[in-house]
């Protein structure tokens, strides 16, 4: 806590210093008022208004443990062998349509979308699975080639309110799709998006099932470091999103998992002062995670929260990010969600028991040397402290965690075109390094990724 201590005042003093030579960002006070116009009055028709677009994603991962190896892959003859590499390559495929809303007082409309994958690399030991890379059959063998309806759903809106049911994407900080490997994660229930106001939205929704990144069926929702597999019929959520100043936004949410907890979550973002000469960015995040109904997951008392803190300079942004664990089980999420909306989940979630970690980030955008699109970054992040020998449920596999540590850094590159009949394609390329204590759970490994994403429209 001492070194974040000295790091964020160093960053706050010289933040302040510039800023008051600079023109600021704004600090006004936004009165919440409602919105003058109605997105279903400009309803243009069911027909009118559809659309057919989508995109391809080639998604590249090659993964090599440094120490003992991490994965397993079955032989011909049945037999599982360690391995110290991984390869993963697949092509991910969307075609997305969507209709207009019809005309009215009540405007409804549809939306489908079909997902397809091709395994690229299809070697039983190379990908060393089943794994949520590669789709594989039980013996290991990849499904050279599958699809599945990603989404499929209807909407009914009322002025600036939406009723969404079926599946569909979602993205609040509990329940939130997965988009980190060829094909995004999607949900089945029913969401309701509410923008009345200018400044200030609504979120309700409660899903039975998920549909995983690399599966073709739909999945009841499970936790993502439970040790027992458990599963749960429901996950519900609401939530506001408010921006009382143009500087500051902020979102409060609350979750129930249906015998799993309750999770409340608190974000805060605010910038001040101008990137143009030196503007800092706060970012703050915190989950309470507390265990409800039959207890599926034990007792849990969690409180986890993450504070980071950006100067930014024209092409130039440094960051540190300070992350706390304060309970004796991991900080634990949904399986096939992104719902870890904390500064320091990188290739590592670094949310062991009781862990704290620091991350110092670098990223550099090329925009104003003349190559719009074009970012790099790098960034070290450290997790010590972790402690889960005061754990006394059965959920999480953390009583031989005593004062474990690992560390992460990562260097990585992208770029969008701009222009043309490709405008809008990105490739990334990241290298990341992890090291780990013998008993931590992410092991020791290096890997290397490069994904390209090209984006279509048919209609």
């Amino acid at each position: 806590m001492k070194v974040f201590t000295l790091t964020a005042l160093a960053l706050s003093i010289s933040a302040f210093s510039t800023v008051a030579q600079a023109d600021p960002q704004s600090q006004d006070y936004l009165p919440l008022t409602l919105k003058s116009s109605s997105e279903q009055a400009q309803a243009s028709g069911f027909i009118d208004g559809q659309s057919l677009s989508g995109s391809t994603r080639n998604w590249y991962a090659r993964e090599r443990a440094a120490r003992a190896p991490l994965w397993k892959y079955y032989k011909n003859d049945g037999t599982r062998h360690d391995t110290h590499s991984r390869e993963n390559w697949v092509q991910g495929t969307i075609l997305n349509y969507s209709s207009g809303f019809t005309q009215g007082t009540v405007g409804f409309a549809v939306e489908a979308a079909g997902y397809n994958a091709i395994a690229l690399q299809q070697s039983r030991e190379a990908i060393a699975g089943p794994n949520n890379r590669t789709l594989t059959h039980s013996d290991g063998d990849p499904v050279g080639q599958w699809s599945k309806l990603g989404l499929g759903n209807i909407k009914a809106r009322v002025s600036n309110t939406t009723l969404t049911l079926g599946r569909q994407s979602v993205d609040t900080p509990m329940i939130a799709y997965i988009g980190n490997r060829a094909l995004p994660s999607s949900f089945q229930g029913a969401f309701l998006h509410s923008a009345e106001f200018d400044n200030l939205s609504i979120d309700l929704g409660t899903f039975d099932r998920v549909s995983p990144r690399t599966e073709q069926s739909l999945s009841k929702f499970r936790s993502e470091y439970s040790a027992t597999g458990v599963e749960t019929d429901r996950a519900s959520t609401a939530g506001i999103n408010y921006q009382p100043f143009k500087s500051l936004s902020t979102s409060l949410y609350a979750t129930k998992v249906e015998d799993f907890w309750n999770q409340y979550y608190f974000g805060a973002n605010h910038v001040l002062g101008d990137s143009a000469v030196l503007s800092l960015s706060t970012g703050l995040n915190y989950y309470k995670t507390v265990d409800a109904g039959s207890q599926k997951m034990g007792k849990i008392d969690n409180d986890t929260y993450s504070l980071s803190l950006g100067l930014t300079h024209q092409a130039h942004t440094l960051s540190a990010s300070w992350q706390q664990v304060n309970g004796n089980e991991y900080f634990d999420y949904l399986h096939e969600t992104n719902g870890i909306f904390l500064a320091n989940s990188l290739l590592s979630d670094f949310n062991g028991p009781n862990e704290k970690s620091l991350q110092l980030s670098y990223v550099l955008n090329m925009a104003p040397y003349g190559v719009p699109g074009l970012k790099f970054n790098l960034y070290n992040a450290r997790g010590w402290g972790i402690d889960g020998t005061h754990y006394r449920g059965t959920a999480y596999d953390v009583n031989g965690l005593d004062g474990e540590t690992h560390y992460e850094w990562g260097i990585g590159t992208s770029y969008a075109l701009q222009s043309g009949p490709l405008k809008d394609t990105s490739i990334r390329a990241t290298y990341t390094t992890h090291r780990a204590s013998k008993a931590q759970g992410d092991g020791s490994l290096d890997e290397f990724r490069v994904v390209t994403t090209i984006p279509f429209n048919i209609l």
